[in-house]
């Protein structure tokens, strides 16, 4: 299965965040992350309704890991970001096998398993040991020669 693009910039966001264990902003993050900061913004937002982060608003504002944050599990962030819809769409256009195929039982099963993987990984897991230094050694990437 392969994430889509917000998900995986909802997960970096996200261990960010709790790596520094400080507040940052919308732009801090774009940069140090090399993401467009239209949609990191989007992703805050969303990643704040979901619980992982809080926003402040204002001049000394920004965004900071949730309290409860490191509770929240990998699986949650992909379910949150990717819906609950299958792998394959067996229904538009209806496929002629529906009534007798197994691949889309066995693809759920498969779907199944990998989110029961990532519900093992809390968010705080992601930032022991070495990954937390790297984290916060990250930096604004250089400009293009």
């Amino acid at each position: 299965m392969k994430l889509n693009r917000s998900t995986d910039m909802a997960l970096r966001i996200a261990m960010h965040a709790a790596a520094t264990g400080r507040r940052t902003t919308v732009d801090e993050l774009a940069e140090r992350l090399a993401l467009p900061r239209n949609h990191v913004a989007k992703v805050v937002q969303r990643l704040q309704r979901l619980g992982v982060l809080v926003t402040i608003r204002g001049r000394f504002g920004g965004v900071a890991f949730a309290a409860e944050g490191a509770a929240y599990t990998v699986g949650q962030v992909v379910r949150a970001f990717e819906g609950d819809g299958e792998v394959v769409d067996c229904e538009a256009p209806a496929c002629p096998l529906r009534s007798a195929c197994r691949l889309r039982a066995e693809l759920r099963r498969a779907l199944e398993a990998f989110l029961t993987v990532l519900d093992g990984v809390s968010l705080g897991d992601l930032v022991d040991g070495p990954t937390g230094s790297v984290l916060l050694a990250l930096g604004p990437t250089p400009p293009a020669s």
